[in-house]
């Protein structure tokens, strides 16, 4: 993928929060600009903390997954790590409020993860995991 398809996630990204906005989820977006810096944050975010985030949730997701056989157990500790991040993005840029604190994080985090997997695949742009890999591996 090259860096213009990249760049062009971060505003499809910023539309698909202001949809999960416009949602009955309890997310709130001020504008345009808002969600636009908390597509490109949750994004850094999870680029920077994905690491330590699996390292110390890593302990718990061993022995309830057994080592990762129980797969519906991986799954949800990838929804953590998901719910935890769209929290932070929230309560880190004015504009960007979950009205109904952990319940609107779940909802609006699975919201936007599902919208953007299926729009970012169907516009033929990459996933996140390989966006990150490049990232960090200088590609």
């Amino acid at each position: 993928m090259n860096t213009l398809g990249w760049l062009l996630q971060w505003p499809i990204r910023a539309l698909v929060l202001l949809l999960v906005a416009a949602l009955p989820l309890g997310v709130e977006m001020a504008n345009f600009g808002t969600a636009l810096w908390a597509a490109i944050l949750i994004g850094l975010l999870g680029t920077l903390l994905i690491g330590p985030l699996k390292l110390l949730l890593g302990p718990a997701w061993a022995i309830t997954s057994l080592g990762g056989l129980i797969a519906p157990v991986s799954f949800l500790f990838n929804w953590l790590i998901t719910v935890i991040l769209f929290g932070l993005a929230a309560w880190l840029i004015t504009g960007f409020r979950l009205n109904n604190g952990l319940f609107s994080a779940i909802l609006g985090a699975v919201v936007y993860s599902l919208i953007s997997a299926f729009v970012l695949r169907a516009l033929g742009l990459v996933d996140v995991e390989a966006t990150r890999a490049a990232l960090l591996s200088g590609t």
